[in-house]
């Protein structure tokens, strides 16, 4: 998928000869992170503070699925000593083959330096049938956009705790007391969050892609449709055509969509139908003052908040 694993390595191999079968270097004083998403780094960084190194692999405006490869990236994993992936084949286009290709014992699947955070969170939209291709890119252990309820932010932020603890036992109570702290904050900022919300429970929204189902859960919104027929799969038509009958008869005023996605089928909707498109930001970083996980929040709350407002 959008990925040329025989160019990155012979790139690497070329800027960094021997590179991947020399001994490993002492290990710094601080754990060097990478991890997947800049959501999984926000939230590592909140509890690693100033005992870590953290760098994100992809960038907060670009879609997780499909990320392009790079010989850097090869560079970053080789030098990790904990690589933290969203999961749920969030990353299985692209984020396998650069692990194993990194030549790094420590963080292969199944290593001890290896963290799917998805383990600590909350999952939706789990298949209970067969899955198929025809179905589009559904993901069969569940919707990985689990990041996007702050209850999964505190689950998975201790989660991430407890793993800096266990690879660096000496500032184990550091990163104890740095979670206790993002989770106090937490509990303060969600409270506001909720109270901006409560006012809009119930109203509903089409969205571009299925990546909400955990922040409308949270929130109390209502999805009814989503711009793609199908998770993964460009508007057709024949889909678009039914949307908007399915958006008049329900009385729905928000289009919800990603930054990675073509603004033109869901702007033709919006016209069809009165609704206002709304671009909220998916993750940290998507826009370049929104530095971290509760930046990310007051951005898309404010930004729902206003149009719910103008779409009364």
């Amino acid at each position: 998928m959008r990925i040329r694993f025989g160019f990155v390595v012979l790139v690497a191999l070329g800027f960094l000869p021997g590179a991947f079968f020399s001994s490993t270097p002492a290990q710094a004083k601080k754990l060097n992170v990478i991890t997947a998403t800049t959501d999984m780094a926000a939230l590592t960084q909140e509890v690693g503070g100033d005992r870590i190194t953290v760098e994100s692999i992809a960038k907060g405006y670009q879609d997780p699925h499909f990320v392009e490869a790079k010989p850097s990236f090869l560079l970053k994993l080789r030098q990790a000593d904990l690589l933290i992936t969203v999961g749920l084949q969030l990353e299985i286009g692209w984020l396998p083959p650069l692990i194993t290709q990194s030549g790094n014992p420590r963080i292969q699947i199944g290593a001890n330096g290896y963290l799917d955070a998805s383990q600590f969170a909350e999952i939706l939209d789990i298949p209970t049938g067969p899955v198929t291709r025809a179905m589009g890119d559904v993901h069969p252990l569940g919707n990985p956009h689990y990041w996007l309820d702050p209850e999964n932010g505190r689950r998975v932020a201790k989660g991430i705790a407890g793993k800096l603890g266990e690879l660096d036992p000496t500032n184990a109570s550091y990163f104890q007391e740095k979670f206790q702290d993002f989770d106090k904050r937490l509990t303060t900022a969600k409270q506001k969050w909720d109270a901006d919300m409560k006012p809009y429970h119930g109203r509903k929204v089409v969205t571009y892609h299925n990546s909400l189902p955990n922040f409308a859960k949270n929130f109390g919104l209502n999805v009814i449709g989503y711009v793609e027929p199908r998770p993964g799969i460009p508007p057709t038509p024949s889909h678009t055509i039914e949307l908007i009958g399915l958006m008049k008869r329900e009385n729905c005023k928000i289009v919800m969509v990603e930054p990675y996605f073509d603004l033109k089928t869901p702007n033709s909707i919006a016209a069809q139908t009165g609704a206002q498109v709304v671009k909220y930001l998916p993750s940290v970083g998507g826009e370049k003052d929104v530095t971290d996980y509760f930046k990310l929040f007051d951005y898309d709350i404010a930004l729902l908040t206003k149009a719910f407002q103008a779409t009364q």
